[in-house]
């Protein structure tokens, strides 16, 4: 080592010159990825008369892509930990815009859904790359920052999925909902190949395959249950429910047993991140449902066109990056657990009154509440990741993104069936049992960008 190695401060060896145009981009496809969660919500009426699709169709264009990204996140995780960030990365892009144009030129469901999963298998190779690119190009306090806009797009670009896909519906047709990612993927691939730093050699290493199929299979089992309550009753969801836990306690013994696991359970015993995946799963769950619910209120009991739907999103797209920016600065003034409980709290006061009849006040504070929670949940998960853990860290933290995004949507339409109020009430009741939660289970902790987000 040369002596200029050492400085009077602490700072990180290396810092990746092209770093923030990096983040831009990454960035840009992180919202591309998270705007197709909800980009379909309001063309569902469209999308369902064109193809002849029934409830339970509609209901897996919506989770068949959250399955596919959730199901495959740990090994997405892993394989970028593995092979290289950049690699993974853009082997994700390619594939999620290919699958993007399957899904829009679809003259059927089938082909619809096959081509949501593709993409879900796509978004899974980018996610978790993207996420671990991020906080291994920044530091100290350029780590906060870089993090508070990475959750301002996951969180924002969960409500411009609404408005994007009310435009485009109202405009060219629902088609176009998946056909314009294919300019954006085309646009994004050679400049994330510029901009990225080349990686190391993969190394030569087992990949968890039993592990990987287990935990997807277990998530299906899950999410179908679920989804087939709303039609036949929770009795007829019992089978696949069990199934699905009898798929997870597999998965546990598998990642106990082999060599190489998709998901190290030491991880999920550090504090951090087991209130990270926490904090994701409940704020996700509540985020995609309040969309999913609003959407289909708005068009199905109020009966606004889709561009007037999407519209009605717009100040909640806002809310929730002005969310996000403030809990980077409040992170290290409160602390993560004051965040997370006014955040929950807000949310279900938020929610509270949707259920009680005026839709714009109440969404937009459930939203910006919201907001908060997400770079809270990813601050939080991170902070104790080793550099060689990042990978696979940001993938179980995804992974329970998405998984909150399937269940939330599945166990939402079923209640919503009862009526919207009682579907917004237990989006309250479950925001305030999060807030008191997160009194008790998170680290009342600063993340301090001296601290251990850090390096």
């Amino acid at each position: 080592m040369h002596g200029t190695a050492h400085h009077p401060h602490t700072h990180p060896p290396v810092l990746h010159p092209r770093r923030h145009l990096a983040l831009a981009l990454l960035c840009a496809a992180q919202a591309m990825l998270v705007i197709d969660l909800t980009v379909v919500n309001v063309a569902l009426p469209s999308i369902g008369g064109d193809l002849g699709l029934g409830r339970e169709a509609v209901t897996w264009v919506v989770t068949g892509y959250t399955l596919a990204f959730g199901g495959l996140m740990l090994l997405g995780g892993r394989l970028a930990d593995r092979l290289g960030r950049r690699r993974v990365l853009l082997t994700g892009l390619a594939l999620f815009t290919l699958a993007s144009a399957a899904a829009g030129f679809a003259e059927d469901g089938g082909v619809l859904i096959a081509g949501r999963l593709a993409q879900g298998v796509g978004a899974a190779l980018m996610s978790p790359a993207a996420m671990s690119s991020v906080t291994t190009l920044f530091h100290g306090r350029e780590r906060h920052r870089a993090l508070g806009a990475w959750a301002a797009v996951g969180g924002g670009g969960a409500a411009l999925g609404v408005l994007v896909g009310g435009l485009l519906t109202a405009g060219p047709g629902w088609q176009w909902v998946f056909i314009v990612n294919l300019p954006v993927g085309v646009l994004l691939w050679p400049l994330l190949l510029k901009a990225l730093p080349a990686d190391p050699p993969p190394e030569r290493a087992r990949l968890d395959l039993p592990g990987a199929a287990t935990a997807t299979l277990a998530t299906a089992a899950l999410v179908y249950g679920v989804v087939r309550a709303g039609d036949g009753g929770w009795r007829a969801a019992a089978v696949p429910i069990a199934l699905a836990v009898v798929l997870y306690a597999a998965f546990a013994l598998i990642e106990r047993r082999t060599a190489h696991p998709l998901m190290p359970l030491r991880l999920l015993a550090r504090r951090t991140t087991l209130t990270g995946v926490f904090l994701m799963l409940v704020a996700t769950g509540l985020l995609i449902s309040f969309f999913f619910l609003g959407s289909l209120y708005l068009q199905g009991e109020r009966g606004y066109g889709p561009l007037r739907t999407g519209l009605m999103f717009l100040p909640a797209a806002v809310a929730i990056v002005a969310g996000a920016h403030l809990a980077s600065r409040l992170l290290g003034r409160l602390g993560a657990r004051w965040v997370a409980v006014l955040g929950f709290a807000l949310a279900g006061a938020g929610a509270a009154w949707l259920a009680a009849g005026p839709f714009l006040p109440g969404f937009t504070l459930a939203a910006g509440a919201l907001g908060t929670l997400f770079v809270t949940a990813t601050a939080t998960a991170m902070s104790a990741a080793s550099h060689e853990d990042a990978g696979v860290t940001s993938g179980i933290v995804t992974t329970f993104h998405e998984l909150g995004g399937s269940i939330g949507v599945a166990v939402m339409s079923t209640v919503a069936a009862s009526g919207f109020s009682l579907a917004f009430a237990v989006c309250a009741v479950t925001a305030g049992a999060a807030a008191l939660a997160a009194l008790v289970i998170v680290p009342n902790r600063r993340l301090e960008s001296s601290g251990p987000m850090a390096h």
